[in-house]
């Protein structure tokens, strides 16, 4: 086994979540493995079913280690998906192709009946192996990222089924059955911090939690969804691992992004597309580093549209601690050559900026 020498408080990435500003900064990109490189559609093909990809740790690391190979980003994400932990609570889960996840839904109190985390870890224990073998499978200069969907994101998958545009069915058990709601959300935040603690365990040296569907609670309702369950969540985590950072990504936050940081004590902020830099770098950026935020789009589109949106990022944020990142994944028409394009911006970026 290889012996790693760089500790990770001189790695680019972890130096940026800990508050310090770099003449570069560092850049990784969310979905950054994903079906936009053909090495991964091969991939994928091999495993099988997209969630016996995320249970096969040799083909999970391969599918890691592929963006790096063609772009050297600063960090590696894990891997896998976020419905990995209702699964290993015993609901069931399918990816239908064109369709995205299928759950067997949850619509009320009474089914949280069907979930057990008995062997919430052995059922896990495939991702957690992944997480070892990349810890020094990835090149000693770059981080390791572990990642889990928020309580109220992977609430949302479990009592719709699926993806949502209404959010109607999580909603009406929400507001019309907060006790039994709050059990699930209770559920999650202990199996989550459970889960994201045995990945650090295994080695990863950040995590991320994504809250994908944030956005689409009123004030009063995020503050109790997603402000109090994340604060509980990293509460968790700090005392478990003291000085792991936590990426908070609460995706479409919008007025409520200063008070999700302010609150949940998050290490730094993921920010959507729809956060403003200039806003972010005098609002959020004095308080914690932030990460993000080119829209997906601009990448897949490509041409100056990139170039100029990137560089524009890059000056308003590259003042403060700073990862740069996407304000979502990466989508799947992306020609891998603009990736390749936006990773050599960021890379030169103290030598353009200057220039």
């Amino acid at each position: 086994m290889e012996v790693r020498t760089l500790e990770s408080s001189q790695k680019l990435f972890i130096r940026a979540l800990n508050g310090e500003t770099l003449a570069r900064p560092p850049f990784w990109l969310m979905r950054q493995a994903g079906r936009y490189l053909p090495e991964y559609r091969a991939t994928r093909a091999q495993a099988g079913s997209f969630l016996d990809l995320c249970f096969a740790p040799e083909l999970a690391v391969e599918v890691t280690l592929q963006p790096l190979r063609r772009y050297g980003m600063d960090a590696a994400i894990l891997f896998s998906d976020i419905l990995v932990v209702p699964h290993a609570l015993g609901q069931k889960l399918d990816y239908v192709e064109g369709e995205g996840p299928q759950l067997d839904p949850i619509r009320d109190a009474s089914g949280l009946g069907r979930l057990s985390d008995g062997d919430f870890h052995d059922r896990l224990a495939p991702v957690y192996e992944t997480v070892r073998r990349l810890s020094t499978a990835i090149p000693e200069t770059t981080a390791l990222i572990g990642f889990a969907g928020s309580p109220w994101t992977v609430a949302c998958y479990m009592v719709e089924g699926g993806g949502s545009k209404e959010y109607a069915h999580v909603k009406r058990f929400a507001y019309g059955d907060p006790q039994g709601f709050q059990a699930l959300i209770d559920l999650l935040v202990r199996t989550t911090a459970d889960y994201l603690s045995a990945q650090v365990r295994a080695g990863a040296e950040a995590v991320q939690v994504f809250d994908s569907w944030a956005g689409v609670l009123p004030a009063p309702e995020f503050r109790k969804w997603v402000i109090e369950p994340t604060r509980r969540l990293v509460e968790l985590l700090n005392a478990r691992h003291p000085g792991v950072p936590v990426i908070g990504f609460p995706r479409g936050a919008g007025a409520m992004y200063r008070e999700y940081a302010e609150k949940t004590g998050v290490t730094a902020l993921g920010l959507d597309t729809t956060v403003p830099p200039e806003w972010a770098a005098s609002e959020l950026q004095p308080k914690l580093p932030v990460q993000g935020n080119l829209d997906p789009i601009m990448v897949a589109a490509g041409g100056d549209a990139m170039r100029e949106a990137a560089a524009g990022i890059l000056r308003s944020l590259s003042g403060g601690p700073f990862v740069f990142n996407l304000g979502h994944g990466v989508v799947q028409t992306t020609p891998p050559e603009h990736v390749g394009q936006l990773a050599a911006l960021v890379k030169s970026w103290p030598d353009l900026s200057q220039g």
